[in-house]
């Protein structure tokens, strides 16, 4: 059974193919996938498939991924999860996006302090990972402030327009929450 989260102002819930134009607004954005090694959406179809590649990562049991949903409005704004779930090893990395329209107003923050909360005491991981571009100020900030350490920077990690980016590594780990 998918679990759904519960914050102050947030819900975090499964995405269904309902949420599809929810999905392609935020990734057929270039703010939002300027720093996400993939270019962006052209075809709402394209969020279908990725609804659908969300869910076939639950059902194997490699990953995560909610729907950010504002309580107020109903609204997917985004989505947050763990990807590269690994649990023989207790490890994960989490990944999140969330639409400009809601950019600095914290709900990413409080959407990743309860996915990291879930993956410790829920998926029994011991270590949180995240990959950042160098240059996504935003996140790097988010990540130390909720207590990330910087391991290094992966050279030529990723892959966006046909150009080459290095990126942090990062880690959380339960013995550090």
């Amino acid at each position: 059974m998918f679990p759904i989260l519960e914050t102050e102002r947030l819900r975090l819930r499964e995405l269904t193919q309902e949420d599809a134009p929810a999905i392609f607004r935020c990734f057929s954005n270039e703010a939002v996938t300027r720093y996400y090694g993939q270019e962006p959406f052209v075809d709402k179809q394209q969020a279908e498939q990725l609804v659908k590649q969300f869910a076939n990562n639950f059902e194997g049991k490699r990953g995560i991924r909610w729907g950010i949903e504002r309580k107020d409005t109903n609204e997917v704004i985004g989505t947050i999860g763990f990807h590269l779930w690994l649990a023989a090893h207790k490890r994960a990395e989490i990944g999140y996006e969330i639409h400009p329209d809601y950019w600095r107003q914290g709900y990413t923050k409080e959407a990743v302090q309860k996915a990291i909360t879930y993956g410790f005491e829920h998926l029994n991981l011991n270590r949180i990972g995240a990959v950042v571009f160098l240059e996504n100020e935003a996140s790097n900030q988010l990540l130390m402030k909720l207590g990330f350490q910087q391991e290094g920077i992966l050279r030529d990690y990723m892959y966006q327009n046909g150009q080459a980016y290095d990126t942090f590594i990062y880690s959380l780990l339960k013995t550090c929450e």
